[in-house]
């Protein structure tokens, strides 16, 4: 999966100042322009270090950035992204054991821990144009000469992994994007999908919401095409020549309602170990009940020119030469789909290289190993940095730097088809993570573009700090400097950009969902990155037979120097966090946060008219107590920063327990709204989104589906959370307070 697409969503607003974390100091700053921030930053000791550790630290981070090599990445990629290697193929097991081998030739403690989980192919697919003339679609991207890797043995054909099964003829209806906002369209036009099968174009949500809604709409059946529009030769030349989606490329992909909940649909909540329990099929609440196929635009063109019906509304014409119309009729179509489901045996790579000082802290990254097909660009592209990240640590560990918190790399399996290896994984060792887990930093697909981020607010003045120390060449600027520039570029509203001008500090997307780190801070409320390099070109070998490495190393990172960089971030971030004295991590930066979100809440309230007024304020109230708790720990921190007391605290690793638990209690158990299984309170990948964020997502659902009588206890149970909070913040102060 694309996670950077899914999950760096920026919605800059003007902020208030901020008492700002460092390790000797807690600076009360005017806020300043980035140039200024920069200079003033590398005068101040590290967060979380002593001035005697921050030197030290600093030195051995400029090292660990010289190790990485481009030609290593470039090896890798040949190797990793040479056959498909899909959940259950041949040279998914063989990429695993290389995994394997290589961890433990760099020094690490590795080992692969297996599942057998559920995973449908398909045993029989059939797509045609019954009326009013005749097509039937190949439903086979063809092989392109440039592309050696293009007719690759071992391919899994193109299709949406659990879909539903049947055979049914309708008539069709164009949906758009099959998002709610066009059935309201359709809604309002007075037609009606009821019986029909319906043709949605890819974009705007996760392909899982275009069946869900479809299905829930009383469809018999969904079809999904990439118009070249979004994806294709409306945005430049397509693959061989450029970068885009070829008219016959397809874009496969899951369908699992991963929005209640992702990994094995036989094992909601547990494991799929060897021996455990497992629901009947038939009683998944995750696998879609109708049948769906994915399609090229080339395949679509017919069925498009068979509509009659209103003309579309212009924002739903995409890029073929044809006028677009709604239908229904007089295009009726036949699709049939069945699969053999089989439960193969899933590899998860995990390398354990134990602290000194602290092996029961753990500093978890994972990147996934699994692709749809040959999978240079997703996930090999993320993969290999992460290689380079470990060898970076174990050779800094070879020459006698060993991190002082433990570092756990994880490499992946069956995260195409549901995020099952990472899901199976946490839910598995889930009383283990939650006692010990500090931070999990996720990667997947990563390009040539700008860096994408996501995550904790917790850890955001934290991992500004961290890429405002990482070159980004060929430019003399530092990474921050660049994604700065970036976001100033394409911000629309003076407001926004006067925010990115004055803010100390870049914001991080909040994370919804669509890759690995899912499971960690949705389910048990371990603190959580995600970051990545994205595309400057759209991904038009994105879920393709032609995600290779010709693709990528003629049209996205061509000589790795991104893939380097990325090295560098993350092997930055790990070692600053494993070694940190102190945690580095920021409560007043989350609440600064929450009160933008609470503010969007206030909006979307008055657009939806609920029939009495909706009382915030205790939600309001919780985040002030917050904002003046966080204030006090860090007034306390500096205080014990600036006497040199606290380094030699005798209750410091209380402390640091008291830090990373603090996400902790932004969960709760019972969960959320028709979806127990996520859990964290403030963020959660929409019901109606997939992997689009929504943040307090309880109470803003409830709002926006007009569900009036929930919105009350909705605000209640995130109060709760931020109270739950504002008690660990407050033994935090107290600790550092009793020195």
């Amino acid at each position: 999966m694309n996670s950077l697409r899914r999950t760096c969503v920026l919605i800059p607003m003007v902020a208030k100042k901020l008492l700002l974390l460092t390790s000797g100091l807690v600076l009360a700053l005017s806020l300043r322009a980035g140039s200024d921030s920069q200079k003033e930053l590398t005068s101040v000791s590290l967060p979380g270090f002593s001035p005697e550790r921050a030197k030290a630290q600093r030195q051995l981070e400029k090292t660990a950035r010289e190790i990485p090599d481009s030609q290593n990445l470039k090896r890798l990629m040949e190797r990793l992204a040479a056959e498909p290697h899909h959940l259950g193929s041949p040279y998914g097991r063989e990429n695993a054991e290389f995994l394997l081998e290589q961890f433990r030739a760099w020094g690490f403690e590795a080992s692969l821990e297996t599942y057998e989980v559920l995973f449908p192919t398909p045993k029989d697919r059939l797509l045609e144009l019954v009326e009013p003339t005749r097509f039937q679609a190949r439903l086979q991207e063809p092989v392109i000469q440039e592309d050696p890797d293009s007719g690759d043995r071992g391919q899994l054909p193109t299709y949406n992994a659990f879909g539903g099964e049947g055979d049914v003829t309708a008539p069709l209806v164009y949906v758009n994007y099959g998002i709610p906002e066009d059935y309201e369209e359709l809604a309002r036009q007075k037609i009606d999908v009821r019986g029909k099968i319906v043709l949605a174009r890819y974009g705007q949500s996760w392909r899982g919401i275009k069946v869900k809604l479809a299905q829930q709409r009383g469809a018999l059946g969904c079809i999904i095409y990439s118009d070249p529009f979004d994806d294709g030769y409306y945005n430049g030349d397509p693959y061989p020549e450029g970068p885009h989606r070829p008219a016959e490329g397809v874009q496969r992909g899951s369908v699992m309602d991963m929005p209640v909940h992702p990994g094995d649909p036989l094992t909601p909540g547990w494991g799929s170990i060897s021996g455990a329990r497992r629901l009947a099929r038939d009683q998944a609440d995750v696998i879609m009940k109708i049948p769906v196929l994915p399609i090229s635009h080339a395949e679509a063109l017919p069925l498009l020119r068979a509509l009659k019906g209103p003309v579309a509304p212009k924002p739903w014409r995409g890029a073929l030469p044809v006028t677009y119309h709604i239908g229904p009729g007089p295009a009726k179509v036949r699709l049939k789909v069945f699969f053999t489901w089989s439960q193969p045996t899933l590899y998860n790579v995990i390398a354990r290289l134990e602290g000194k000082a602290r092996p029961n802290e753990w500093i978890l990254y994972g990147n996934h190993h699994d692709g749809w097909v040959n999978g240079a660009s997703d996930p090999v592209s993320g993969l290999i940095s992460l290689l380079e990240t470990a060898r970076t640590v174990a050779e800094l560990a070879r020459q006698g730097s060993r991190p002082d918190r433990t570092l756990i790399f994880c490499a992946w399996d069956g995260e195409e088809p549901g995020l099952i290896g990472s899901t199976e994984w946490v839910e598995t060792h889930a009383k283990e993570l939650r006692e010990k887990a500090v931070v999990y930093l996720n990667s997947d697909t990563t390009g040539k573009g700008v860096l994408g981020m996501g995550g904790s607010h917790l850890l955001e003045p934290f991992f500004n700090g961290v890429i405002r120390e990482v070159p980004d060449p060929p430019s003399k600027r530092t990474v921050w400097e660049s994604v700065r520039e970036h976001r100033l570029e394409e911000v629309k509203s003076g407001k926004e950009k006067r925010e990115i001008q004055t803010r100390r500090d870049l914001r991080l997307g909040a994370l919804g969902a669509g890759s690995d780190y899912t499971p960690f801070i949705h389910h048990l409320g371990v603190s959580s990155l995600n970051i990545g390099f994205s595309a400057e070109e759209t991904a038009g070998a994105y879920h393709s037979i032609y995600d290779s490495t010709h693709w990528y190393t003629h049209f996205s990172d061509i000589d790795f120097e991104r893939g380097r960089v990325l090295s560098q971030i993350s092997a930055t971030t790990l070692l600053r966090l494993a070694n940190a004295e102190v945690l580095p991590f920021d409560f007043l930066s989350l609440s600064e946060t929450v009160d933008r979100y609470l503010e969007e809440l206030e909006s979307l309230a008055k657009a939806r008219k609920p029939p009495k007024p909706i009382d915030f304020s205790p939600l309001k109230s919780a985040n002030q107590a917050l904002a003046r708790m966080a204030t006090r720990y860090q007034t306390a921190f500096r205080q014990a920063s600036v006497s040199g007391t606290l380094w030699s605290h005798p209750r410091i690793e209380e402390l640091n327990r008291i830090l990373y638990q603090a996400e902790r209690s932004l969960t709760e158990d019972s969960g959320l709204p028709r979806r127990p299984w996520y859990r964290h309170l403030i963020y959660a990948p929409g019901f109606y989104t997939g992997y689009g964020v929504k943040t307090l997502p309880g109470v803003r659902e409830a709002i926006e589906e007009k569900e009036w009588d929930q919105v009350a206890g909705q605000i209640r149970a995130a109060s709760a959370a931020l109270a739950r909070l504002t008690r660990q913040v407050e033994a935090a102060a107290g600790i550092v307070e009793s020195r």
